[in-house]
This record gives C-alpha cells, sequence and structure tokens, in this order.
C-alpha cells in the first residue's frame, strides 16, 4: 500500500534528508562532495531569507543609503580630483545603474549635479562634519547588516571604524578608478592592437573585454564580502560569495531593465516620484543579492552552522553539560602540552557542534572567569584561573547558572522543603564525587594518550 512504500511523501522526504545532510562529503568524490555542499548552501539560505532578516536589514540599508550617496560621492569626487580621475564617477554610475534604462542616466546626471554642488566652503566645519559622519553612519551599517549574515555579535571598535572607514572611503575609490584607468589604458595599447589582429588572440582579446565588468564586479564583491564583516574571511569563501552574488546581480540586472521599459503606467501614477521608486527598489534588489552573497561566503566557511533542521538548535541540559566539559579538557589539555591554543571555531569543528550552540557554553565559561580570549584573530581561548586551583564542579556551576538574571534565579522562585531537600542533595553529592578534581588533573589525567591537535 501507498503509506508502506518507500515512495509515500514522509518516507520521500526522509530519504531525500538523508541524501543531502546525513551524507560524510569527506570520503565522497570531489564532484559529489561539490554537489552535495551546493545543495546544502542553496537550502540554508533560502532558510534565511525565508525568517526575513536579511530583508529587512537589506530594506534598512535603502534608507541610509539615500541620505549617504551624495555625501559619499562628495568625499570621493574631492580625493578623486586630486588624482584627476574625478571625471570617471559619472561612467560608473551609469553603470551601476544600467538595469534602469533612461531613468538611470536620468538618476545619474541629478547624483552629480547634488555632488558638484556640495562644496566645503559654502558647507562650514559643522556641515563638514555631519558630511563626514552621515557616510560613517553608512558603513557602521553595512558592518551591521554582515556581521549579521557571518553571525559576529561583536562590532568593531570606535578605534577601528575610524581608521579602517575613512581607510575605505579614502584609498578605495582611488584603487578602484585607478586599476579602471589602467585596464582601459591597457586595452587601449598598441601591443593589444597588434595582438588583436592575430587569431585567435583577438577573439580571446574581445571576449576578455566583455568579460572584464563581470570581473570588476566579482572583485569588488569579494573585497566587500572580505572587508565589512569584523570577523577574519578566507579569500576563498569570499570569492565564492562574490561570484554567487555577481551572477545574481547581473540575472537581476536584465530582468529589471524589462522591468523598467514596461513601466509607463508607473510613470503615469506615481509622476515625478517614479523615478524614485525605482531607484529604491534597485538599490534594495542589489543589497539583497550582497548580503546573500554574504550569507553563502559564510556557510562556506563554516558548513557546521548547516543543518536538516529547519528549528533552531536548542541544546539539552545534559548536552551543555558535555560540550562544557569537552571544552575546558581541551581548552587546558592544549595549555599544559604546550600546544596551539583552540578557538572556538576549532572547537566548534572538532565536536560537531553549531558554533552558535559552542559560542554559548563559551561565553557561560568565560562570564565565571573561566576562560579568557588573546588579542589574536580569531581569538585563542586560554585558561584565566590557575587550572592547579580551578575545580571541575566550577565548570559544572557555571552552565547550570548561565543566562539567569537577577530578578529571576532560582532564589526568586518559592521554597518548598522537599524541593530544597532534593536540590541540596545533589549539590552535596557532586561536590562529594568532584572534590579535589581540578582542571589541571582533569586535563593530564590521560597524559600519554594522542594529543588532539586544534582545527
Amino acid at each position: 500500500m501507498l503509506e508502506n512504500s518507500r515512495f509515500a511523501p514522509d518516507a520521500l522526504m526522509v530519504n531525500l534528508n538523508n541524501a543531502i545532510w546525513g551524507v560524510d562529503l569527506s570520503p565522497q568524490p570531489f564532484w559529489k562532495a561539490w554537489l552535495i555542499l551546493l545543495v546544502r548552501i542553496i537550502i540554508t539560505v533560502v532558510r534565511s531569507l525565508g525568517d526575513g532578516q536579511l530583508s529587512m536589514r537589506a530594506m534598512s540599508l535603502v534608507y541610509t543609503t539615500l541620505l549617504s550617496l551624495v555625501p559619499l560621492l562628495a568625499i570621493s569626487f574631492s580625493v578623486l580630483k586630486g588624482f584627476g580621475v574625478h571625471n570617471q564617477i559619472e561612467p560608473l554610475l551609469l553603470n551601476m545603474l544600467e538595469p534602469l534604462g533612461y531613468k538611470g542616466v536620468e538618476i545619474t546626471e541629478k547624483i552629480i549635479a547634488f555632488v558638484e554642488n556640495v562644496k566645503a566652503g559654502i558647507l562650514g566645519s559643522m556641515g563638514l562634519g555631519l558630511l563626514v559622519y552621515t557616510v560613517i553612519s553608512l558603513m557602521q551599517k553595512i558592518e551591521r547588516a554582515f556581521n549579521y549574515a557571518w553571525h559576529v555579535t561583536t562590532p568593531r571598535t570606535f578605534a577601528q571604524r575610524f581608521s579602517d572607514y575613512i581607510s575605505v572611503i579614502v584609498i578605495g575609490p582611488v584603487l578602484v578608478f585607478s586599476s579602471i584607468g589602467i585596464t582601459a589604458t591597457a586595452m587601449n595599447s598598441s601591443l593589444v592592437g597588434k595582438l588583436a589582429a592575430i587569431e585567435p588572440m583577438g577573439t580571446l582579446i574581445a571576449f576578455g573585454a566583455k568579460l572584464m565588468p563581470y570581473l570588476l564586479v566579482v572583485a569588488a564583491f569579494t573585497f566587500v564580502n572580505a572587508f565589512m564583516p569584523n570577523t577574519k574571511v578566507k579569500f576563498r569563501s569570499a570569492l565564492v560569495g562574490a561570484v554567487v552574488a555577481g551572477i545574481l546581480w547581473q540575472t537581476t540586472g536584465w530582468a529589471f531593465t524589462s522591468l523598467v521599459v514596461s513601466s509607463t503606467q508607473y510613470t503615469a501614477i506615481y509622476s515625478a516620484f517614479a523615478s524614485l521608486m525605482i531607484f529604491m527598489i534597485w538599490v534594495y534588489l542589489s543589497w539583497l543579492i550582497l548580503l546573500v552573497g554574504a550569507s553563502i561566503s559564510f556557510y562556506h566557511q563554516h558548513p557546521e552552522y548547516m543543518t536538516g533542521r529547519w528549528e533552531d538548535v536548542r541544546l539539552s541540559n545534559r548536552v551543555e553539560e558535555k560540550l562544557a566539559l569537552l571544552a575546558a579538557y581541551l581548552i587546558n589539555k592544549s595549555y599544559y602540552n604546550s600546544a596551539e591554543s583552540w578557538t572556538a571555531e576549532g572547537l566548534a569543528l572538532h565536536l560537531k557542534t553549531p558554533l552558535d550552540a559552542m559560542k554559548s557554553i563559551l561565553r557561560a565559561l568565560e562570564h565565571d572567569g573561566l576562560l579568557a580570549r588573546t588579542s589574536d584573530s580569531p581569538p585563542k581561548l586560554i585558561p584565566k584561573r590557575p587550572p592547579e586551583s580551578t575545580n571541575v564542579k566550577d565548570v559544572l556551576d557555571a552552565i547550570r547558572a548561565a543566562d539567569e538574571k537577577n530578578n529571576f534565579g532560582p532564589g526568586g522562585l518559592p521554597k518548598e522543603p522537599a524541593v530544597e531537600q532534593v536540590l541540596a542533595s545533589l549539590d552535596k553529592a557532586a561536590a562529594k564525587t568532584l572534590a579535589g578534581q581540578t582542571l589541571k588533573a582533569f586535563a593530564t589525567a590521560d597524559g600519554d594518550a594522542k594529543e588532539v591537535k586544534p582545527e
């Protein structure tokens, strides 16, 4: 019967889920492992889009972009003017707004007119300060959006923001337009002209010229993916996300061009606001595509975050206690073996645990003063208290008391003698069992065993 068949809907879903999530990729052929990883990333990113957070942050960036676009271009214009390449801003804007068709030309002309009207002498020191503040606010909002995509909870410090943002705002445009200028000069050189007359070099050069805009888009997206999150991003992961985002951006651009061509009814309805609405929609789609690319980069670098479960991972008390003991054991073992210290990512990968869950455990141990983080990037985990005078029970106590608030802890609950007696007995039994067992003894008990190295 159908309900007992392996082709029943439930059975099909189970088999499909096992084929995608229940396979160990390490022994698989390269093509099969790559294909399964690609499917996992697509499912996870679609799931992220479904919860609406990426879309909400993209919409937030639209508003900030509208406020900051003219000040950002004004600062870039001032810097580029010193290098004599300021005239390339308009062609770049036209290229970015090409999907908007004739409205892109209209919007570009208005933006350039606004930028040319921005003069430091007229603005004064207060106006100039607000101009810079608006641009830095845009950069900060972008960082927050990318930090969310990368599951990063710690933003850059004020000093890092000032130095990093100013570097990008001032040096970034110079590097971008210099590379564009060098590329254009190289393509128009006499040597390239002579090579183009020889086949198949001519065909390859023509193909390269058509491919160059796409490569520049991918290069820009790769830089944004690598720079904006406040974490270390591997170049390969940043590139993977940038390639997918670049393809999505170009494909969406073609579709959007068709929409704009047939948008005469919108012009009739919204009149002068039609150009602004179309521009806002395109900015929203561009930010959403960039954030999707960032999510792809994140899951490519951290595959341990991808699971077949659609709900959030929630750890039981037993699992939390075991993870805490495993983390304390591995960190202290590396400390006494003078081995390389563990990172949160390394522990999550080694213990086959989602990084968010691992970070929650480590935060509890750090809050109770059992762990400390180094200033490395990414931070290494080391003991904060002397392990020879710290009890193993302290680790369990830290996990049991994690996330307890002052206004709602066990002391605020009603006291029943029978309940209090059971809890006291449990604490007394645990203290008696673990009495005198320090973290040093715990981590060095199997000193002859094979050393486990951080991932």
